[in-house]
C-alpha cells in the first residue's frame, strides 16, 4: 500500500455495539455527476456486546484487494474485549494484521456523537471541544458517554490522525426559535442550553441528499417529511433543504416512543410513577460511568414497546398485532402508528400541504423493513394525498437501490423508502469540508 494512501474511519459507538467503517477519498469524484461519490467503501466491522462478553466480531471488505477475511459474529476470546475502548483497540489490531493497510494510513477518524449542543457543524477534537462535549453529558448521559471513551482511546492509538466529532444534533441548527425554544424563563433556560436540539441528523442529512437526487431536485428546493424509525425513532420536517421541526427535543427521549424509551409523556407523570425521581440509579450509573437519575433510567431504558410487550423486537410486535391473542402487541403497534400520524399531520400542515411537500420518506431499521407499519401509516395518510402501492411496498426487501418508491400520490407527492447510511455520510462530509473548527 502506497505511503500516501489515506483512510477515513467512521465510528459509531452504540449502546450495545461498536460499528466502524473505512473509506478512501475518490480522486475522480465529480460533483456535477449524481452517480459520482466523494468516498469509496473499503470495509466494515461490527463488535456486538462489547461490555457483556463474549463480544461478537463481524467483518467484511469491499474486495480481496483490501482483505480476504470474513467474520460473521465470531466470538472474541475472553478478556480481549471488555468495553467500547478495548473493542476499538481490537479493531485496530485486526486492521493491521488482516488488511492491506495499517494505522499509519488512517488520516481522519469520524466519530458519531449524539448531542453536540450548539455546535452547528462537525469539530476537530481538541481539549476545548472534548470538554465541551463532556459537559453535554448532563443533557445526554445515556448517549455521549460511549462516544467520549472511544474518542479518548482513539487519540491514544491513532495520535497522528485527526479525530472529528459529527453530531446528530447539528442538522437541526436551522430550527426557528418558535420551535426550538420552550415556554420557560429564558434567564434560566438560555444559560443552561435548555431548548430543542433534535437528533438523527446524520441520517436526515444522508436521506435529504439521496432523495433530492432521486427526485432530480436541488437540495435547497426539496421539501420532505422523513421518518427515522428504529429502536430510537423520530420524525423531521425538512423545508427547502432545512430542518424546521423534529420530534426529539432537548434529549432523544422526547417525541416518538422507542424500543425502551417512553417518548413524549406529561412531565409530571414520572413523579407519580416513582417517589425516587431524582435519586441516582446505582445500576445505571455503574454501567454508564455517569450519574443517571431514576427518572432518566426509567424513561430511557424501562419504557417503550419493550415495557408494553416484553420484547424490543418490533418485527415480532408487527407480526402479532391485530390478533386477539396478543392485545399488548396490538396496543404497542397502534400506539406507535398514532404517535407517528400526529407528527406527520402536523408537519404536513407546517410545510404547506400537497402544494409544497415532495415526499413522505420511511427510513431506519423498522421504517426500511416493516412493510406492515408502512402500509398502516400510508393507509391513514391517504387523506393527505399520499399513495400506496402494496406490491412495491411488500417487495422492498428484495428491491435494489438506496431510494425506493412505494406510492405515487396527489400532485406528484411520493411515498418512499430510503436506506440510510450514517457512516458514509460522516466520511462524505469529512472529505468535502476543507477544515474543521476546534
Amino acid at each position: 500500500m502506497a505511503a500516501n494512501f489515506q483512510v477515513i474511519l467512521a465510528v459509531n459507538a452504540g449502546s450495545s455495539s461498536l460499528k466502524i467503517s473505512a473509506y478512501a477519498p475518490n480522486p475522480s469524484y465529480n460533483p456535477a455527476l449524481p452517480s459520482s461519490h466523494p468516498v469509496s467503501f473499503l470495509l466494515h466491522a461490527t463488535i456486538a456486546n462489547p461490555a457483556t462478553p463474549p463480544a461478537l466480531f463481524s467483518f467484511n471488505a469491499a474486495s480481496s484487494d483490501v482483505s480476504t477475511e470474513l467474520r460473521k459474529k465470531d466470538k472474541v476470546p475472553e478478556g480481549e474485549i471488555t468495553d467500547h475502548e478495548s473493542a476499538f483497540a481490537y479493531f485496530v489490531r485486526f486492521l493491521e494484521k488482516y488488511t492491506c493497510f495499517d494505522k499509519t494510513h488512517v488520516k481522519h477518524v469520524c466519530h458519531r456523537v449524539v448531542h453536540g449542543g450548539d455546535y452547528p457543524g462537525p469539530v476537530r477534537i481538541s481539549s476545548k471541544s472534548y470538554h465541551h462535549i463532556e459537559s453535554l453529558s448532563d443533557l445526554a448521559p445515556l448517549h455521549n458517554g460511549r462516544a467520549l471513551v472511544v474518542i479518548e482511546e482513539c487519540l491514544k492509538i491513532l495520535p497522528d490522525a485527526d479525530s472529528i466529532a459529527f453530531f446528530d444534533s447539528m442538522f437541526h441548527s436551522t430550527l426557528p426559535d418558535c420551535v426550538a425554544k420552550y415556554a420557560i424563563d429564558p434567564s434560566v433556560a438560555d444559560p443552561k442550553g435548555l431548548r430543542k436540539y433534535g437528533f438523527h441528523g446524520l441520517s436526515y442529512s444522508y436521506i435529504l441528499r439521496a432523495v433530492a437526487t432521486q427526485l432530480k431536485k436541488p437540495i435547497e428546493k426539496t421539501t420532505l417529511i422523513v421518518m427515522h424509525l428504529g429502536a430510537g425513532a423520530s420524525v423531521c420536517a425538512i423545508q427547502d433543504g432545512r430542518s424546521i421541526d423534529t420530534s426529539m427535543g432537548l434529549t432523544p427521549l422526547d417525541g416518538l416512543p422507542g424500543a425502551t424509551r417512553a417518548g413524549h409523556v406529561d412531565p409530571s407523570l414520572i413523579f407519580h410513577y416513582t417517589s425516587h425521581v431524582s435519586a441516582i440509579s446505582r445500576k445505571a450509573a455503574e454501567a454508564e460511568a455517569v450519574e443517571i437519575t431514576n427518572a432518566e433510567d426509567i424513561l430511557n431504558r424501562h419504557a417503550g414497546w419493550a415495557a408494553l410487550t416484553g420484547t424490543s423486537d418490533f418485527s415480532v410486535i408487527a407480526e402479532r398485532a391485530g390478533s386477539p391473542d396478543h392485545p399488548r402487541e396490538t396496543l404497542a403497534f397502534d400506539l406507535l402508528v398514532d404517535r407517528i400520524l400526529g407528527y406527520v399531520g402536523g408537519y404536513f400542515l407546517k410545510l404547506g400541504g400537497a402544494a409544497r411537500v415532495d415526499a413522505l420518506v420511511f427510513s431506519g431499521g423498522i421504517g426500511e423493513r416493516s412493510a406492515r407499519l408502512r402500509s398502516a401509516l400510508l393507509e391513514r395518510c391517504g387523506c393527505l394525498g399520499f399513495g400506496l402501492d402494496e406490491r412495491k411496498n411488500e417487495g422492498v426487501d428484495e428491491a435494489e437501490g438506496v431510494v425506493l418508491e412505494i406510492g405515487d400520490g396527489h400532485g406528484g407527492m411520493k411515498s418512499l423508502v430510503c436506506r440510510t447510511d450514517e457512516q458514509i455520510e460522516m466520511a462524505r462530509q469529512c472529505v468535502l469540508q476543507d477544515r474543521f473548527d476546534d
